[in-house]
Order: structure tokens, then sequence, then C-alpha cells
């Protein structure tokens, strides 16, 4: 059951277990579904006059009935005569494209990220004025990207002619440096610094790249003191990002800090429930509990689990039952882990980090910056992959399995005494493991 008009067939079919079939062939005969947004079921009729009849009498009906199939409260929109065309031909907004179902009445609100929404949702309804800079941290997965575009959507809705500006910390020094070697630095400074509302994704890839962090600290001193909202997110605290500026330490924590947790049992149920009716399947208590008892580590892999059940049901047309759910779940750990990172995905990784071109990380270059970076490569391919020191050494100039093995043993040292150089293996494979996500 994955589409409005599945639901509402098995609506039609409890509420005529209640109604007379008079009932149901007068006033219901040619109402159809239209569509199942957030909370909120749609139907139409093309008479005004059973519009009015609908909505007066018979809403609690249809209510009970989607309760009973989704175990969940939803709101019932009745669209009379004409209104049908004027709801499709509706404008789709073309902000923040492919963020619409990221809001705040899609958010799952429980004790592991109840201040985090709360504080989110202050700096939505008042911009500016309540927390600046407000920065969410929290592992990968929790829902803080979520929070960030909740709070875009929010604002745009109540602000429509503010600025606002969504970036991840990666792509902000990919700009400014594509901006540096074109000479666009004027350009690229008044896109940031004039913004209403600044949103960053992913702040720690800033982290020990100084022109970047010269940038950031100068357009963020501009948005703060013209009292532009400021909102950051991250994978750490700042006091835990050590290749950051103190200054810009100092200034993160200028607001509030707010963290994320893993949802507990109670949320992740409310979580699969969520998606399930987002996603229009009807989930069985039964495998719904099973979820939530092996899927614990992230919001994201419990949506993932629901999207394999949906792909099941479309494509084989199995019931969802607890077999099925159990095989979902060995199947998508399974296939996760048997996804190894190519040498070349490592490799454009490291790149882009230390913003060095691949062939002088494959070849003789001796810069500092080159050949830290090359060691790190040589490290993150032997620790991810399955290739041998001598097929490592291929990747770099057919360097000999010696020269690999002191790389990869002096990044091992470095890492476990240098917090700095195991923050950067920390993010450069954060990275690679994205894109397996």
């Amino acid at each position: 059951m994955n589409s409005p008009i599945e639901i509402w067939n098995h609506v039609r079919t409890l509420m005529e277990q209640e109604m007379t079939a008079t009932t149901i062939n007068t006033w219901f005969d040619d109402v159809t579904a239209v569509a199942l947004t957030e909370n909120t079921f749609i139907i139409h009729t093309p008479s005004d006059w059973k519009k009015d009849v609908i909505t007066t009498r018979y809403i609690p009906s249809v209510q009970k009935a989607l309760h009973e199939l989704f175990s969940a409260d939803f709101e019932v929109k009745v669209l009379g005569e004409g209104e049908l065309e004027s709801y499709r031909s509706g404008k789709k907004s073309n902000f923040l494209p492919g963020s619409e179902g990221y809001t705040f009445d899609n958010f799952v609100v429980g004790s592991s990220n109840k201040f985090a929404h709360a504080a989110a949702l202050s700096v939505a309804d008042r911009p500016g004025e309540s927390y600046n800079p407000l920065f969410i941290y929290g592992e990968s997965g929790l829902g803080k990207t979520h929070l960030l575009y909740a709070i875009a959507h929010k604002i745009h809705e109540q602000h429509p002619d503010y600025r606002i500006i969504y970036i991840k910390g990666d792509t902000f020094t990919n700009e400014l440096i594509q901006a540096i070697r074109e000479g666009r630095n004027q350009e690229f400074r008044e896109k940031y610094r004039f913004a209403d509302v600044f949103l960053m994704d992913d702040v720690q890839f800033i982290a020990g790249k100084e022109s970047t962090q010269e940038e950031f600290f100068h357009t963020f001193n501009t948005l703060y003191e013209a009292k532009r909202q400021i909102v950051l997110t991250s994978d750490r605290p700042p006091k835990d990002m050590l290749r950051l500026e103190e200054r810009l330490k100092t200034r993160f924590e200028w607001g509030l800090p707010v963290d994320i947790q893993p949802p507990d049992y109670e949320t992740r149920m409310a979580i699969i429930k969520n998606k399930a009716i987002h996603l229009g399947i009807s989930l069985p208590d039964g495998v719904i509990q099973y979820i939530a008892e092996n899927v614990t580590a992230n919001v994201r892999q419990l949506e993932g689990t629901v999207n394999k059940l949906l792909a099941y049901q479309q494509l084989l047309g199995d019931n969802v039952d607890v077999n099925t759910v159990s095989r979902a779940v060995r199947d998508m750990f399974r296939d996760k882990s048997d996804v190894l990172p190519t040498s070349d995905v490592i490799i454009e990784e490291v790149c882009k980090f230390y913003n060095i071109e691949a062939d002088a990380l494959r070849g003789q270059s001796r810069t500092k910056d080159t050949a830290q970076a090359r060691q790190i490569a040589m490290y993150q391919i032997r620790r991810l992959t399955t290739l041998s020191l001598k097929e490592i050494g291929k990747e770099f100039g057919n360097r000999d399995h010696t020269t690999v093995l002191h790389s990869i043993d002096r990044i091992e040292k470095q890492v476990k005494q240098s917090p700095e150089i195991a923050e950067i293996v920390k993010d450069i494979t954060a990275n690679i493991n994205a894109r397996y996500e």
C-alpha cells in the first residue's frame, strides 16, 4: 500500500464496516484520493455540497480509519469543485530544491534531540534575536542537516524576502579557491556577507585551512555585527576541533552549542512510523518493534531500512513481516560492509582535502603538504582496501613496497601521537564513507 489510491481503498473498506452501503454510496461514490503529504490526507469530490457534508459529518470516520492503518493521527482535507485543478497547478518552490521534506513538521522529536529542536525552532521564529550563532553538533545521520533545512524553510515562509544562504564547509573552501584563482574575491565576499541568514553544514571541514578560516572569520564577524542569524553544524563540539583557530572556536561558542544524540527506543519507533506513513507503507507493530530493536545507530539507517522494505514490497511482492524486515536489515548491513572504496576514490578525497592535484600526489613532488598527503593516502588505502603493498606502490608511480610500508608506519605512529593527524584521518575517512552512503 504505497499510493493515495490504495490508501483510500483501504480507508473505504474500514469505513464500510461501520457505515451502511447507502451512506458510503451517497457521500463517497465519487470521492478520489489526491495525496498524502506530511501529516495530511487529501481527498476530492466534484460536489461542493458533498464536500460540506463530508467535512462536517464524516472527517472523524476517515481519520479513525487512517489511524487504524498507520497508528498515527492525520488531518484530512477535502477539495471541492474547481479546487483540484488549483491544487495540482500550484507552483513548487524553487527554494533549496530537494530539501522540501526537511521541515519541523517532519522532524521526530525525542529525548535525544529535544533541546536541539527547541533551539532550532526558536532561531527560526526569531532569526538574529535568540541564539546567535546556533551550533548543532553530533555524529552523522542524527538529523543535524534536517534541522538546518527546517530553519531555512520556516524563515523563508515567514520572511520570503530574506536572503538565506545554505552551504557545506568543504564547498565554501572550494568556492573560495575558485574565486581567488579567477580574481572574484569581492564577488565571493558579497555573496556571503550580505546574507540575512547564513547556514553552514559540516563546518569542521574548514579547520586547518588557513585561507578559508581567515575568510570565514571576517564573514562571521560581518554577519554577527549586523545581527544576521548564523547556524552551524558539525560532527564535534568547537573545543574538539583541534585544527580550528582559537578565535573561531571562541566565536562558535558565543551563542548556543547544542548536541544531538542517537535516538532512544521510543524515538526510533516514532521515526519508523513517520517514515512509513510518508512512503505510504503499512507496517505491523511487530515489524516496527523489530526494526527499532535492531537498528540503533542513527536516523539514516532507520529510514534506509524502511526504504528497503518498500523496495521488497514493490519489486518482489513480499508481505512485510518480521522475516522480511530481518532480511532487509541483514542485507543492508552486509551490502554496506561488502563495499570497499577504490584507491581512486581515496586518492580523490585526499587530494580534495589538501587541495592538490592527483597527478602531484601520484608523482614525485616532495613538497611538505604533498608528501604528507601521499603518505596518508597510502595509509588509507592499506586500511580501507585489500590491496597489497606492491599494488599500493603501483598507484603512486611504482614505488617499492618498502617505501609504502615506511609511509604507512609513519602515519600509524602520527595518528597515535598527534591528535591533529588523527583528526585529519578521521575527516578524510568520513568523506570517503559518505561516497558510499
